[in-house]
């Protein structure tokens, strides 16, 4: 067992899991059925554009309410209500689409694991360190995992729709610190970004 560091923590999108897709070609591949087919690119510009100027998600003791859906609902309507017409719009029956959309992205399939993931995450295990999640997702993150065969790998999946707070606020670190019964010190996190950077000490 390592002596210094005993728990690494990864985030999911991104370092452990990624779209081979674009998000606006899986949002025009589930709308197609519901009589509308934006452009893909338009999509993604109007995908980033919504991030970019979303609501940050407030803060609360303990899961935020309907595992951030309705945080999710609000920002792909203003995604659509960019991509299409006001006729298509009109047309556009948004409710349904939207509970299909949601559940697309929980489905086999959508996701994949980095090539090197698995390997990785079994040769570290080996090695004696635990590992966990902290992620700023949703509860189909879980799903997720579980589908593409990497939950097993982590003691603990600690998501910010669940805790109450997204990184980079401390308490979901410190949630996910007790979850392991370790101090920070204990601990390291690999961020969001997927090349080789180091992974940085988070604050108890």
């Amino acid at each position: 067992m390592p002596t210094a560091c005993q728990v690494i923590f990864f985030d999911a999108a991104g370092t452990l899991i990624y779209l081979p897709q674009s998000v606006g070609e899986h949002y025009r591949t589930v709308a197609v059925p519901f009589g509308v087919a934006p452009d893909a690119a338009t999509l993604d510009r109007a995908f980033r554009a919504a991030w970019k100027a979303a609501p940050e998600r407030p803060a609360c003791d303990g899961p935020r309410p309907d595992d951030d859906k309705g945080w999710w609902r609000g920002m792909v309507r203003t995604i659509f209500d960019a991509a299409l017409t006001a006729e298509e719009n009109r047309r556009f029956d948004f409710a349904a689409y939207f509970e299909a959309v949601y559940a697309h992205f929980a489905a086999p399939g959508v996701w994949a694991a980095y090539t090197d993931v698995p390997s990785a995450l079994s040769k570290l295990r080996e090695t004696g360190y635990r590992l966990g999640v902290i992620s700023n997702f949703d509860g189909r993150l879980r799903r997720v995992l579980a589908d593409l065969g990497l939950a097993a790998h982590f003691e603990h999946i600690v998501i910010s729709s669940e805790v109450g707070v997204d990184k980079p606020d401390p308490r979901i670190f410190r949630n996910a610190l007790s979850r392991f019964g370790v101090v920070a010190t204990d601990a390291v996190h690999g961020g969001m970004i997927r090349k080789r950077i180091g992974a940085r000490r988070r604050p108890a």
